[in-house]
């Protein structure tokens, strides 16, 4: 086996690979449909010994061939992640490149410090109940969603809510929130639920909506309204004085990494949002540490793409202090994934190096 230190950038290649999920997926709070999938970009790296490593990507790719020919450990430290700020879009390449030549798995690679088994919940429970527009289905499109995403290994659900910040009447929709929310948990009593109103409600609202569902224990508030002090403070002291079990999760949505850390010193956030590949897996291990000392667990949002679930997954086994995964049903075009195992609502990554996620024939975007 070779070390990394005998590895050359050789080259840099941008792929293109689809997502498809298993139904349409409908509207949240802020956004129309999410369709049935879509094309993404990701980036495999070559080095001059041969091996590679691939990962997708978020963002500009632009500079990122600028690495071609420098060695390896220039741009990528195993301890940290990448050094250099123009391999930043090829962090997840990066990652499964060093893991493979070192033969581990990433998780290892970050230390594993986690456990190879993670509990990891569906996050495609959408507003499905308003569509068709023509003739909308209703609650039981919701409970359909939830019996097929149960059916395939999750047994907990995070459910959209906000109904009323585009789609209906505002009461109206926060009596449609209620009611799907209830609905769930007298379907799947023993369901974990979680709920994300993706910015929609107010201080307020939220705090009125948690009550009228103060019995379907939920495990966590997910991004009620736009991070703030003052609104953070309501809901932390409705919680409190009501005895609530219920966390409360956010920095999804254009993170303020500061203002973050800030709210969560306070004791203001429980859980944080930063999305697994936007923010990044560098980014990532640099701040779990500082979460750790503040008692705060991580959960990177990995919506979007199946491939964004496993590597939260396996960051969860390298980094720990992650308190759950993110689920997207899905499968992704020529990604062979079998090696990651979803049973009874946790996920398992496999011991096979890199992120194990054979690929194969990817259209080139050269």
């Amino acid at each position: 086996m070779s070390s990394l230190a005998d590895h050359r950038i050789h080259q840099v290649e941008p792929l293109s690979v689809r997502t498809r999920y298993p139904r349409v997926v409908g509207r949240n709070a802020r956004l129309g449909s999410h369709g049935s999938g879509f094309e993404s970009t990701a980036v495999r790296v070559v080095t001059d010994q041969g091996a590679t490593g691939w990962g997708v990507v978020e963002g500009p790719l632009a500079g990122a061939e600028t690495v071609v020919g420098r060695p390896l450990l220039d741009v990528f430290d195993p301890a940290t992640g990448v050094t250099a700020a123009e391999a930043l879009p090829l962090d997840f390449a990066l990652h499964d490149l060093a893991a493979t030549i070192a033969d581990v798995p990433v998780a290892t690679l970050l230390g594993g410090a986690g456990e190879r088994s993670v509990t990891c919940y569906s996050g495609a429970i959408y507003f499905d109940d308003l569509d068709p527009e023509d003739t909308p289905r209703g609650i039981a499109a919701v409970l359909v969603n939830c019996a097929a995403d149960w059916a395939a290994g999750y047994r907990a659900f995070k459910l959209k809510i906000g109904r009323g910040n585009r789609w209906m009447e505002a009461e109206a929709g926060f009596a449609r929130d209620i009611e799907v929310t209830r609905a769930v948990r007298e379907a799947y009593p023993d369901a974990r639920i979680l709920v994300d109103a993706n910015n929609g409600f107010s201080p307020a609202q939220t705090v009125r909506f948690l009550q009228h569902v103060a019995d379907c224990d939920l495990f966590w508030v997910e991004e009620p309204f736009q991070e703030e002090e003052g609104g953070l403070r309501v809901l932390r002291e409705h919680l409190v004085s009501s005895g609530s079990r219920t966390l409360i999760a956010d920095g999804e949505y254009q993170p303020d990494e500061a203002q973050l850390l800030e709210l969560a010193s306070a004791g203001l956030i429980d859980v944080m949002l930063m999305d697994v590949v936007s923010y990044g897996l560098t980014a990532w291990r640099r701040i779990m540490p500082v979460l750790a000392d503040l008692g705060v667990a991580a959960s990177p949002h990995a919506w979007g793409m199946p491939l964004k679930t496993l590597y939260a997954a396996q960051m969860a086994a390298g980094l720990g202090n992650v308190l759950t995964v993110e689920g997207v049903p899905g499968t992704t075009d020529a990604v062979e994934a079998t090696g990651y195992v979803l049973e009874d609502g946790v996920i398992t990554v496999p011991d096979q190096p890199g992120f194990a996620l054979p690929i194969t024939t990817p259209a080139s975007l050269t």
